[in-house]
C-alpha cells in the first residue's frame, strides 16, 4: 500500500511516498511553493508518478500551512503531530523537537512513547526562521548554503540583541558598516537564533534527547550554536525538511 504525505509550507512544498508494507520511503521531493500551491503539489506528484510508474496512491495525508487546500486528501493532520511522527521515525528516543521552517518555529515536547505532551509556536515574527536567514545571506553577499561554512570561520564574538526581524536587520547593517567580518556577523546571527530557541524551549517541560528538524536544520553551524546554548547534543534527521511530509504519510 502506497501512502502519500504532503506538506504545503509557506515557503516550500514537500511530498513523501511511503510503502507501508515494505516500511520504507519510495520517493521524496520538494520545491518552492508557487503563488498557487496546488500547482506546486500537482507538479511534484506528476514527477513522482512518472518516476514510479503509478497513477494513484492508496491514501493521502496533508499537513502544513496549506493543508486544507488539497481537495483529494484522505485526512488533514496538524503540523505538530506530523513532525512528531516523522522525527520519531528516525530518532525513536527523541523527547524534544525543534522545528524551524520558512516563516515560523515550533518546539514540541514528547512523552516517552512519542505522544505529543505540549508545544509552543511562534508564527507571528519571521526572526530566526528560514526567511530571516535568506535576508541575512543577501546582506552578507553569501549564498544561503554557504552561510554555515562562513560562520565557521568566525574568530570574534559579536552580539545581536533584537528579537524582531526588522530591528535585527538594522543591527546587521550597522555591524557591516562598522567593518565587522561577515564570518563574525554570521556566527552572531546563529547565536541569536539559538538564544531565541532557548527562550522558547524554557517555556516547556522538556528533556533530551533533542532533535532539530525543518530546512534550517541543514545549517550545521546553527546546530553547533544550539548545542552550546542547550548544553546537550542536538540530533538532525536525514533530509530534515521532509519530516512533516513523512509524518503525514505515516499517520494517514
Amino acid at each position: 500500500m502506497i501512502k502519500l504525505g504532503i506538506d504545503i509550507g509557506s515557503r516550500n512544498t514537500k511530498i513523501v511516498l511511503w510503502d507501508s508494507i515494505a516500511g520504507q520511503i519510495v520517493y521524496a521531493a520538494w520545491r518552492s511553493t508557487d503563488v498557487h500551491p496546488l500547482d506546486t503539489v500537482n507538479d511534484l506528484l506528476g514527477r513522482a508518478y512518472r518516476e514510479l510508474g503509478i497513477t494513484q496512491v492508496d491514501q493521502t495525508g496533508c499537513t502544513g500551512y496549506g493543508r486544507k487546500l488539497y481537495p483529494s486528501a484522505t485526512r488533514t493532520i496538524s503540523e505538530i503531530a506530523c513532525h512528531a511522527a516523522g522525527v520519531r521515525f528516525f530518532h525513536s528516543d527523541c523527547r524534544t523537537i525543534i522545528d524551524i521552517g520558512g516563516q515560523d518555529s515550533k518546539i514540541i515536547s514528547l512523552e516517552s512513547e512519542g505522544r505529543v505532551r505540549d508545544f509552543v509556536m511562534n508564527d507571528k515574527c519571521a526572526a530566526g526562521t528560514g526567511r530571516f536567514l535568506e535576508m541575512i545571506s543577501l546582506r552578507l553577499n553569501c549564498p544561503l548554503e554557504q552561510l554555515s561554512a562562513l560562520a565557521g570561520r568566525s574568530d570574534a564574538e559579536l552580539a545581536i540583541s533584537s528579537t524582531c526581524v526588522v530591528f535585527a536587520e538594522s543591527e546587521i547593517i550597522s555591524l557591516i558598516a562598522q567593518n565587522h567580518k561577515p564570518a563574525d556577523i554570521a556566527r552572531a546571527v546563529h547565536q541569536s537564533i539559538a538564544r531565541r530557541v532557548l527562550a522558547q524551549i524554557s517555556a516547556l517541560d522538556h528533556q533530551p534527547p533533542v532533535s532539530f528538524t525543518g530546512g534550517v536544520a541543514l545549517i550545521s553551524d546553527l546546530v553547533h550554536c544550539l548545542e552550546q546554548e542547550l548544553g546537550c547534543p542536538v540530533q538532525v534527521p536525514p533530509e530534515p525538511e521532509l519530516t512533516g511530509a513523512l509524518g503525514a504519510a505515516l499517520l494517514v
